[in-house]
C-alpha cells in the first residue's frame, strides 16, 4: 500500500471520527460544557469599515422597473408550511408639500405560481394598500407610497421549489420570474439546513458586507430582529447623520426620510425575493407622524401571519419552521400581564406540542441579558414581565438585537446562571450607520445612572440594583457577569444549524473573516428530561 492510500485512509477515518450522529462535529463546544467563564474579545480599532449609507445614487437603490411592474419583491412565511406571503410594491413614491396617494384599487395583486416554470398553473390574489407618513409642521415633506401588494399562497407541499410572477396581469405589468423554496414539514425530525440571524441592518456598504456573507452561507430562511433601513437617521429633506439627537435636535418631531424604506427595498430584493424573510419591529421604526401614528411604514411594507396565529397585531406572531416552533415578540407594545400581547403569548405556548416541535426559539429587539452601556437594563419591564412565562415552558434560545455588537450568554434566568434557562443572543450588529457599542457597563466609570436606562419610547422603570450574587447592592458588575459568555464588538450574522431534537449549532460569522471562518461557534443542547417544557403549576 502506497504512502498516498496510507494517508488518505487515515484521512477519511480521521474525518469520520470527527463527524458523529446526526452530523454533530466532535471538538466543537456544547452548552453541557458550561457554564463559560466570560470572554471579551480585544476590539479591533479597524472595525468602523464603511458605515455609510449607501447613497440614492447608487444603482442598487435605483428605481429599475417602468410604469406599474412590482419591485422591491420580498417572501415571507405563514404559520406552517403549506403557505407563504409574497410581497412587492407598484408605482413610485412622492415626497414634498403636495402629494396626491396612488388608488390601490387600480392595480390587481395576483401571483402565478407552480412547481415547474413553466407554465405556473396556480394562480392567487391578494389585497393592497397605500400608507402615508405626514408631519404637522410647515416645511416638512410629507411621503406617499407606492401600491403595496400582499398574497398569500396556500397548499403548498413541504421543502418543495416553486416558481412565481407577481403583478397585474391586465396592464400587463408582471414581474420577472422569480422562486422560493417551502419550510420543511413540521416534525421532531424535520428542519430548514440555515437560519440567519441579523439585526439593526440599515442600508450602509457594512450593510452590503453583512448581506454577501448571508448569501454565501446559503440560508433557508432570515430573521431581521428589529431596526430594518434607519429611515429616522434623516430629516424629510433627505439630510442624515449617524446621531440624530445629536446633529438634529432642535427639530419638532423626530423626521423621518422614508425613500430610505424604498432604496433598502429595492437592494434586498435579490435576497428577498427568493429566501423568505421574518421581521419584528425595533425602535428605529417607531416613525411618529400625524396623530402620533407609529410604526406605519413596518406594518404596511411586511406581510406577517398575525392572524393565521391568533395574533391581531403586526408587532408579535409566531409560525413553525419546521421542528421550531418561533415567537416574535413586541418590545415597543405593551406586555404586562393584562395587556393583550402577554395573554396571547401565554395562549400561543400552551399551544406548542414539544413532540412536534422540540424547538422553541423567542425573538424580539431589545435584550434582556446585554452587558454593554448602550442600553443597559433598558428592557428590564419587559423582562420582569415575561421572563418566568418564557422559562416555564421552556424556551431554549433568545435573540435580539438593539445593541450594535455581539454577545452570548450562557443559560440564565432572573439573572442567575441555570441550566434550563435559555440562552440569550445579541446580533445587533448587522452593519447600519450608527456607532458601534464598545463600552461595556462593568468597566470603571461606565456604569449608567439607573434614572438614564428606561426606554423613552415604553417609558416605566423596573432596573433596580441587584439584591443577590456578586453584584449585590449594586446596578452593575464590576466585572464581565458571570452570565455573559462571550461579548465581541464587530460587524456580522449568525447562522443557526438545528441538528436533531436536542442539538443545534450556533454559529457567529464577523464580516472581517473568510467566508467561512466562524467568530464564535456553540452547539446549543436541550435536556427536556431535566428541564420543563410546559409549566407544572400555572
Amino acid at each position: 500500500m502506497g504512502l498516498v492510500s496510507v494517508l488518505l485512509i487515515s484521512f477519511c477515518v480521521l474525518s469520520i471520527s470527527m463527524i458523529g450522529t446526526d452530523n454533530i462535529v466532535v471538538g466543537i463546544p456544547t452548552t453541557l460544557d458550561g457554564p463559560f467563564k466570560p470572554v471579551t474579545v480585544p476590539l479591533d480599532k479597524t472595525f468602523r469599515g464603511h458605515a455609510v449609507d449607501l447613497p440614492d445614487t447608487d444603482p442598487r437603490v435605483q428605481r429599475v422597473v417602468q410604469g406599474f411592474e412590482p419591485e422591491q419583491i420580498s417572501v415571507s412565511l405563514s404559520t406552517t408550511h403549506d403557505s407563504v406571503w409574497i410581497s412587492w410594491i407598484t408605482g413610485d413614491f412622492q415626497i414634498g408639500d403636495r402629494i396626491k396617494p396612488l388608488n390601490p384599487k387600480t392595480v390587481a395583486s395576483v401571483v402565478r405560481y407552480g412547481r415547474l416554470r413553466i407554465p405556473l398553473i396556480h394562480k392567487a390574489t391578494g389585497y393592497s394598500l397605500v400608507y402615508n407618513q405626514l408631519y404637522p409642521f410647515v416645511g416638512l415633506q410629507n411621503y406617499t407610497s407606492g401600491i403595496i401588494h400582499h398574497v398569500r399562497l396556500t397548499g403548498l407541499k413541504p421543502n418543495t421549489l416553486y416558481h412565481y410572477q407577481c403583478g397585474d396581469p391586465s396592464i400587463p405589468a408582471m414581474s420577472s420570474k422569480y422562486y422560493f423554496k417551502t419550510m420543511p414539514a413540521s416534525g421532531p425530525k424535520s428542519y430548514p439546513s440555515r437560519i440567519a440571524i441579523v439585526g439593526d441592518l440599515g442600508l450602509t456598504y457594512n450593510t452590503t458586507s453583512t448581506v454577501d456573507h448571508v448569501i454565501g452561507n446559503n440560508p433557508d430562511l432570515i430573521l431581521l430582529v428589529g431596526d430594518v433601513c434607519y429611515a429616522n437617521l434623516y430629516l424629510t429633506n433627505g439630510t442624515g447623520a449617524d446621531c440624530y439627537s445629536c446633529s438634529f435636535s432642535q427639530t419638532p418631531i423626530h423626521e423621518t426620510y422614508q425613500p430610505r424604506w424604498d432604496y433598502w427595498g429595492r437592494y434586498m430584493q435579490p435576497v428577498t425575493s427568493k429566501i423568505p424573510i421574518m421581521v419584528v419591529e425595533g425602535n428605529h421604526e417607531i416613525e411618529k407622524q400625524v396623530e402620533n401614528q407609529t410604526f406605519v411604514a413596518y406594518s404596511s411594507r411586511f406581510a406577517f401571519p398575525s392572524k393565521e396565529s391568533g395574533s391581531s397585531s403586526t408587532f408579535y406572531y409566531s409560525f413553525n419552521a419546521g421542528g421550531i416552533h418561533f415567537i416574535m415578540l413586541g418590545g415597543y407594545i405593551a406586555y404586562n400581564k393584562s395587556a393583550h400581547q402577554y395573554k396571547w403569548l401565554k395562549k400561543d405556548l400552551a399551544k406548542v406540542d414539544r413532540k412536534v416541535t422540540p424547538w422553541l426559539v423567542a425573538t424580539w429587539h431589545p435584550p434582556w441579558y446585554s452587558t454593554y452601556k448602550a442600553h443597559y437594563r433598558e428592557a428590564e419591564c419587559m423582562r420582569t414581565a415575561m421572563e418566568d412565562l418564557l422559562y416555564q415552558y421552556g424556551v431554549d434560545i433568545i435573540f435580539n438585537g438593539h445593541i450594535h455588537a455581539y454577545e452570548r450568554s450562557n443559560r440564565v434566568y432572573n439573572y442567575t446562571l441555570d441550566p434550563c434557562g435559555p440562552v440569550h443572543i445579541t446580533v445587533g450588529d448587522g452593519g447600519n450607520r450608527e456607532k458601534m457599542a464598545i463600552a461595556h457597563a462593568d468597566e470603571p466609570r461606565n456604569c449608567p445612572d439607573p434614572s438614564t436606562t428606561p426606554d423613552e419610547y415604553m417609558g416605566g422603570f423596573c432596573a433596580f440594583n441587584f439584591t443577590s450574587g456578586p453584584a449585590a447592592g449594586k446596578f452593575c458588575w464590576d466585572r464581565q457577569p458571570d452570565y455573559s459568555a462571550y461579548r465581541e464588538s464587530s460587524f456580522g450574522h449568525g447562522i443557526f444549524e438545528v441538528k436533531n431534537e436536542t442539538h443545534a449549532l450556533w454559529t457567529w460569522h464577523r464580516n472581517q473573516d473568510m467566508y467561512n471562518s466562524p467568530g464564535d461557534q456553540i452547539y446549543i443542547v436541550r435536556q427536556p428530561e431535566r428541564c420543563p417544557t410546559e409549566p407544572k403549576h400555572f
